[in-house]
This record gives C-alpha cells, sequence and structure tokens, in this order.
C-alpha cells in the first residue's frame, strides 16, 4: 500500500493539474480568444489571494514529489498515527478519483463561462443546470473534497495544512466570485442563491 501512495498521490495531483487547470484553460481559451486565467496582479487584497494560491500549489507539487523520492522520510514526517488505517487511506483514494471526476463535469458543463478568478471584462453566462443544481460551487467542492481525500491517505500535519490552507482560500475566492455575480446577474443570481447552497445542497 505505502509503494502505491508513494506513485498514486504525485500522479494524481499531475493529472489533477494538467486536465483541470491547463487543459481546460487550453480549451476555453480556444473558444473565447483569451486567457482564462484572470488573477488580477497588483498589491489588492484579491490578487494576495492568487497569489497565495499559486504558493500552495507550488508547495503541494513539491511536497508530492519529495514524497515520491523520499517516500519513508516524507511519509512518516508528522504523521497523525491515530488515522493511519488501510480502511481510511482506500476511502481516501475513492474519495480522491471521484473529486477528479466531479471536477472535469463541473468544468465541461461550466462551457466558455470558466475562468480562474472573476472576470470583469467579458459577461458570461450563469450556470445553474448538471452539478450547479446541487452546488453553487461545483469546482471549489471537488477542489475540497480532493485535498480531504489526500488527508486521508496520508494523514501528515502537511496534508492537513493543505486542507486548511486551501479550503481558506477557496471560500475567500468564493465570496469575492459571489460578490461580483450579484452585480452581474441580480434577482437571478440572488434566488439561484436562495435555491442552492453555497458549497452542496443534500435536497
Amino acid at each position: 500500500m505505502a509503494d502505491f501512495i508513494r506513485f498514486f498521490i504525485p500522479f494524481y495531483f499531475i493529472l489533477f493539474f494538467i486536465i483541470s487547470f491547463v487543459g481546460i484553460s487550453y480549451k476555453v481559451a480556444k473558444k473565447i480568444g483569451k486567457n482564462p486565467n484572470v488573477l488580477p496582479k497588483g498589491d489588492s487584497a484579491y490578487a494576495l489571494v492568487g497569489i497565495y494560491f499559486k504558493m500552495i500549489l507550488l508547495a503541494l507539487f513539491v511536497y508530492t514529489m519529495l514524497l515520491l523520492c523520499f517516500p519513508e522520510d516524507i511519509s512518516e514526517m508528522f504523521k497523525i498515527h491515530l488515522l493511519e488505517h488501510n480502511f481510511l487511506q482506500y476511502t481516501g483514494i475513492i474519495v480522491m478519483i471521484i473529486a477528479l471526476v466531479w471536477v472535469i463535469m463541473a468544468q465541461l458543463q461550466m462551457k466558455s463561462s470558466w475562468r480562474i478568478g472573476v472576470d470583469t471584462t467579458t459577461k458570461t453566462e450563469l450556470i445553474t443546470h448538471g452539478l450547479f443544481r446541487f452546488s453553487r460551487n461545483p469546482i471549489f467542492l471537488g477542489m475540497t473534497v480532493s485535498l480531504a481525500g489526500f488527508f486521508l491517505v496520508l494523514p501528515t500535519a502537511f496534508a492537513f495544512s493543505f486542507l486548511l490552507i486551501g479550503s481558506i482560500l477557496m471560500q475567500i475566492q468564493i465570496r469575492l466570485e459571489e460578490e461580483y455575480l450579484i452585480k452581474e446577474h441580480g434577482q437571478m443570481y440572488l434566488a439561484y442563491k436562495k435555491r442552492v447552497q453555497r458549497m452542496l445542497s443534500l435536497y
């Protein structure tokens, strides 16, 4: 199991990044004629969130590469032994795979409305069908669940830090996007907001 995890985690996050960031960015860019990455630059609070996102992604990449190269040292560093159980690890693997499929489905359902950040220069369609019937932010939900699965697979303080910091940054980003969507779509978004929960509606 240890050898499988050593290779699974780096491969998973590399695949996640290639498909969910690079691949979808290229596909949407061809449709709209510009880069869908619209995270702002500068020293604003919003720009700072984008910088922290990039830093956490870089740290996650470095951590998973270290796990691949030095599996025994990294996997045992700050391990939470209370959560070290085969059942939890298998559950985490399944959760991570489901989360990846969920994110890809949500991105495809957004079509040309998908962006990294808030696009204030182009009016985009408000997507409310598909997975967006159950969550106003299915992509962020999938990313959060993916990090939770990662923590189950490798219960270390580092994996928990990625889950905690990543979740906080995503919640900040969600609220920034909600402010824009209210301005952009008005009552249509407010009605959608009442009908569907921010992360997951179970009814």
